[in-house]
């Protein structure tokens, strides 16, 4: 009996044993996989979209799509806290890719100092970004994407404010809109608006300015190409009564402090009375070319461009703007063949509720537009200079959100 007992002793031992070499050699990455599929669950929760995540040999990666917080650079801040409380990974780098429409713009990566790097409490000191996604993007990209952000309807509201100082006995002549928009996405880097124009206060506008009437109605696609090229191809009706096709190009050089970007438009005059669009068919051809310079410790962007404006005219266009958490100031230049000099102001400013929203499913989600701007033009030019939106959306604040400089220094102000 008691050798048989002691039989049984070993053999439980045995098991105890197997298990636990089995246990030491189960796959690092398997259960690397279920900290990183909860951190894409939490990431899911916040309101992030078109989120990814993949476990590579060298390094780990996440991409998100922010539509949870107004401020890019808030969100980003947000999904680097909820990654880093995750687990980052042991001995490799981890990478956040940020898409827009499910385009990539940029990466945020942590690089570990040493093993003892992986830790639940990363610095987001050490989060580089950079235009620059060295083949991160194509290990991912046909990774199933969670809470895809296709056909989803956004519903935003743009307050419009425009003034003229023309008449000696008067102020100002004001003209306030409110312009909904109903912008929603149906395939990656598309974007359709359909935007109303409702005037609220009309002083000196004009007649047709009295009257409802269409503003943006566009469809857009974005792309990037290999080498950091960055692309956007809009057909529909602009501002400033013009319709037609616009494509813009950017892109950062190896130092990303510097860039070069070139538009070319194909557009014909068209205006609104009421819902009735008069239109001409002589369509012409405007395009700009440049380069711009970020001084990141100002936050600061400088511009010089050579452009072909709305009546023909050809001219330089200079730019110094500086880019503030909640808004963008600068000034602007100009000089252009038939024309006198020309310069002014530029005011962009975020609008609030600065906090966390999300999209309830498919529901459309209502808010006011991210931004709000105002040119001043100081010298009074009327008739030349004048320049068009291809989209309701562009404005300064928006064209930077990206820039790997502004998201690094914003990061550390939240």
């Amino acid at each position: 009996m008691k050798k048989a007992k002691f039989k049984i002793i070993i053999s439980y031992r045995s098991w105890i044993q197997f298990f636990f070499i089995i246990f030491l050699s189960f796959p690092l990455n398997v259960w690397g996989q279920i900290g990183g599929e909860s951190i894409v669950e939490k990431l899911i929760d916040m309101g992030f979209e078109n989120v990814r995540w993949i476990d590579c040999e060298d390094e780990r990666i996440y991409t998100i799509e922010n539509s949870a917080y107004r401020l890019p650079s808030r969100g980003i801040k947000e999904a680097i806290s909820i990654i880093q409380e995750g687990g980052l990974p042991k001995n490799k780098t981890c990478k956040l890719i940020i898409t827009h429409l499910d385009i990539p713009q940029l990466s945020l990566t942590y690089t570990p100092s040493a093993s003892s790097d992986s830790i639940r409490n990363g610095n987001i000191h050490n989060w580089q970004a950079s235009y620059e996604l060295e083949g991160s993007w194509d290990k991912i990209k046909k990774e199933k994407k969670e809470n895809s952000s296709r056909y989803k309807v956004d519903i935003l509201v743009y307050p419009q404010l425009a003034f003229m100082n023309l008449i000696i006995t008067q102020i100002y002549q004001v003209l306030f809109q409110f312009s909904p928009a109903i912008e929603v996405s149906l395939w990656s880097g598309m974007k359709l608006t359909g935007q109303i124009k409702i005037p609220i206060y009309n002083d000196g506008y004009g007649m047709l300015e009295e009257k409802i009437h269409p503003g943006h109605l566009t469809i857009s696609q974005r792309f990037r190409l290999p080498h950091n090229i960055f692309g956007k191809a809009t057909l529909g009706y602009f501002n400033s009564d013009r319709y037609g096709v616009d494509l813009s190009l950017f892109h950062p050089l190896k130092d990303e402090r510097f860039s070069i970007e070139a538009r070319v438009g194909y557009v014909g005059i068209g205006y609104w009375n009421g819902f009735r669009l008069h239109y001409d068919n002589d369509m012409k051809l405007n395009w700009s070319i440049g380069g711009n310079f970020y001084w990141p410790q100002y936050n600061t962007q400088f511009s010089l461009k050579a452009q072909k404006f709305l009546l023909g005219e050809k001219g330089i266009k200079f730019e110094m703007i500086r880019h503030f958490k909640y808004a963008s100031i600068g000034f602007y230049a100009m000089k252009a063949e038939r024309a006198n000099s020309n310069g002014g102001f530029r005011f962009q400013v975020a609008l609030p509720p600065y906090g966390k929203y999300k999209r309830n499913k498919y529901i459309p989600h209502v808010n006011t537009s991210s931004h709000m701007g105002i040119i001043y033009n100081a010298g009074n030019e009327r008739k030349y200079y004048k320049e068009y939106k291809a989209e309701a959306s562009d404005n300064i604040m928006e064209k930077n959100s990206f820039n790997p400089y502004y998201i690094e220094s914003e990061l550390l102000n939240f």
